[in-house]
C-alpha cells in the first residue's frame, strides 16, 4: 500500500540520481508522493508491493531495457499510466513505446513545466478511465439488474393462477402467461407478437380490449372506464372473467394494455345453486305462511269481544310477524330474479307520470291513516316516455314511497317530484321524516341491513326493499342517490338515461 492514501503515487524509475531527485523535486510541491528506483528488477519490485498511479520510465536501465519493463507493467498493472523518458528519443521509438502502451514520452532533457503538462495529461487519463471502469460497472450491473427483474417478472407471471395477456397499443399481444394459455384454450409454448385473435375468440374481450387502446387520451379520444371488465363462457358450464387496464407512458401515451382472466365457474354454479334454492325455500314456505296468516285473521275475526286484551295482542302480533314473514319471502325472491337477470329484459314505452299517480293513489289510504299528504308535483314541460320494464318501475317507486310513508311521522309530507332533462329524466321522492345520519348512508342499499333508532324501532321490514329498489335501478340503466338530514326527513333521486342526449 502507498505510504500517504489521500495522494497519487508516481515512481520515477531512471539510473541517474541527479534525474530522479530533480523528478522529485518537482513532482514533491504538486502533492504526489514520489518513489524512487534506480534499476527495472527495483521498479517491479516496489509495484509488486506498492500502490502506484504513474510511472516515469527510463528506458535505458542497467539490469534490463525500459521497454521490456514497460511490457511487464501492462501486463501486471494494466491500469499504471507510463510516461517514458528517454535521451534518445526517436519518432521509431516513441511509435514503439505507444504501440507496447505508454501514454506519453519525454525526450530527455526537458524542462519541468514538460513534466508538469505531462503528468497533468496522466492524472486526466487516470480520471477518464476510472470513469469508463465506473461506468461500465454500472452497465454490467444494470444489465445484471434488468436479467434479474425479467426472469422474476416471468417467474411470478408463470405463476399466477390467473391468465395475464399484455398487448401494445395496436392490440398484438407481447406476453402471456402459461394461466391465460390454458383459460383460452391455447397450447402451452403459445408465443406472443400475433394479432389479438390469434389469444382471443371470444367479440367481447378483444371489444374491449380495443377500446382500452383506441381511447387512450393520446389519440383524442374520451377516456373510458379504467377497469371494464367482461363475463364470458369458454364451453359448457366454464364462465371466466375479463378484466382490462391501460398501460399508460410517462407522458400519457398509449403504450397498450393488461388484461387479466379469472375462472368464476365456481362462482357462477354458485349462485345459480344459491337462487335455487331461495326460490325453492321461498316457495315451499310462502303457501303454508299464507294458510296461518289467514287463519289468524280469522280467528281474530270472528273472536271480537271474546279476546283478553293479551290474547288479542298476541294474535295480532302473530298475524304482524308471518305477513313480515311473507313479505321477506317475496322480497328474496324479487332479489334472485334481479341477480338472475329475468327482470327488465322486455322494456316498452312507459308513462312515467301516470305510473306514479296510480301507486300514489295505491298508497293514499296508507298515508291518509297516518293524517300525512302525500303529493305529485306535475312538471309544465312534456315528459318523454322511457323505455323500462313498467313492473320494475312499479317495484322501484312502490319502495320508495312506502318507505317515505312508513318512516314519516303521523301528520308529515311526502312529495313526489318529476324534473325532464333533454338527457334524463329524474324522479324525487321527498319526505319530512325521521331521517338518516351520514353513517349509514353508505350502508342502507345493503341487504337486510336496517337502521334502528329509538323512532324507527317499531317499524317493521325486511331491510330487502332498498336493496331491491337499487338492483332494479342498475338494471335499467339508472342511479340513484340520498340525501339525508336527521330528523328534517330524506331525498331519494332516481335518473334514468332517456336517450335524448
Amino acid at each position: 500500500m502507498r505510504s500517504d492514501p489521500d495522494r497519487v503515487c508516481v515512481l520515477v524509475v531512471d539510473d541517474e540520481p541527479r534525474i530522479r531527485d530533480g523528478l522529485k523535486r518537482v513532482l514533491d510541491p504538486m502533492g504526489y508522493f514520489v518513489l524512487t528506483a534506480s534499476s527495472g528488477r527495483e521498479a517491479l519490485s516496489m509495484l509488486a508491493s506498492r500502490d502506484v498511479a504513474i510511472v516515469v520510465l527510463d528506458l535505458q536501465l542497467p539490469d534490463t531495457n525500459g521497454m521490456d519493463v514497460l511490457n511487464v507493467i501492462r501486463q501486471r498493472h494494466p491500469h499504471i499510466v507510463v510516461i517514458i523518458i528517454t535521451g534518445f528519443g526517436t519518432v521509431q521509438t516513441a511509435a514503439e513505446a505507444m504501440r507496447k502502451g505508454a501514454y506519453d514520452l519525454l525526450p530527455k532533457p526537458f524542462d519541468p513545466d514538460q513534466l508538469r503538462l505531462a503528468i497533468a495529461r496522466a492524472r486526466e487519463k487516470m480520471h477518464l478511465e476510472e470513469e469508463a471502469r465506473t461506468l461500465q460497472q454500472e452497465k454490467r450491473r444494470t444489465l445484471n439488474d434488468l436479467a434479474v427483474e425479467k426472469s422474476r417478472l416471468h417467474t411470478v407471471l408463470n405463476a399466477l393462477p390467473i391468465g395475464v395477456l399484455v398487448t401494445n397499443a395496436e392490440g398484438a399481444g407481447v406476453l402471456l402467461n402459461p394461466a391465460f394459455a390454458r383459460y383460452m384454450n391455447l397450447p402451452r409454448d403459445t408465443a406472443p407478437g400475433r394479432d389479438l385473435t390469434a389469444y382471443v375468440q371470444d367479440e367481447g374481450v378483444c371489444h374491449m380490449i380495443r377500446a382500452l387502446c383506441d381511447e387512450c387520451p393520446d389519440k383524442g379520444c374520451p377516456d373510458i372506464e379504467q377497469s371494464p371488465t367482461h363475463e364470458f363462457s369458454i364451453g359448457e358450464e366454464k364462465y371466466l372473467l375479463a378484466r382490462g387496464e391501460k398501460i399508460l407512458g410517462e407522458q400519457g401515451d398509449c403504450l397498450g394494455a393488461v388484461v387479466t382472466i379469472v375462472d368464476i365457474t365456481a362462482m357462477k354454479i354458485l349462485d345459480r345453486l344459491k337462487g335455487e334454492f331461495v326460490a325453492k325455500v321461498s316457495h315451499e314456505l310462502r303457501s303454508p305462511l299464507s294458510t296461518i296468516h289467514e287463519q289468524l285473521a280469522m280467528v281474530l275475526s270472528d273472536l271480537v269481544g271474546q279476546l283478553s286484551p293479551s290474547e288479542e295482542h298476541l294474535l295480532s302480533r302473530a298475524k304482524e310477524k308471518t305477513q313480515g314473514l311473507i313479505s321477506l319471502i317475496g322480497d328474496l325472491l324479487d332479489l334472485s330474479r334481479i341477480e338472475s337477470g329475468v327482470v327488465c329484459k322486455t322494456p316498452r314505452a312507459v308513462d312515467l307520470e301516470e305510473l306514479l299517480e296510480n301507486i300514489i293513489a295505491f298508497l293514499g289510504t296508507k298515508a291518509a291513516a297516518k293524517q300525512q299528504t302525500l303529493t305529485l308535483s306535475r312538471t309544465p314541460k312534456p315528459l318523454p316516455a322511457i323505455q323500462a320494464d313498467p313492473l320494475a318501475l312499479e317495484s322501484i317507486f312502490g319502495n320508495l314511497i312506502a318507505n317515505a310513508i312508513n318512516y314519516t311521522p303521523d301528520k308529515g309530507r311526502i312529495e313526489v317530484k318529476i324534473d325532464p332533462t333533454e338527457s334524463h329524466l329524474s324522479v324525487r321522492v321527498s319526505d319530512t321524516g325521521f331521517g338518516i345520519e351520514p353513517r349509514h348512508l353508505d350502508k342502507i342499499f345493503e341487504r337486510f341491513y336496517r337502521v334502528k333508532t329509538e323512532k324507527t324501532r317499531y317499524i317493521t321490514g325486511t331491510g330487502l326493499g332498498l336493496p331491491i329498489v337499487k338492483g332494479l335501478v342498475d338494471a335499467l340503466g339508472g342511479s340513484i342517490h340520498v340525501e339525508s338530514v336527521p330528523d328534517q326527513g330524506s331525498t331519494f333521486t332516481v335518473v334514468f338515461p332517456t336517450g335524448g342526449g
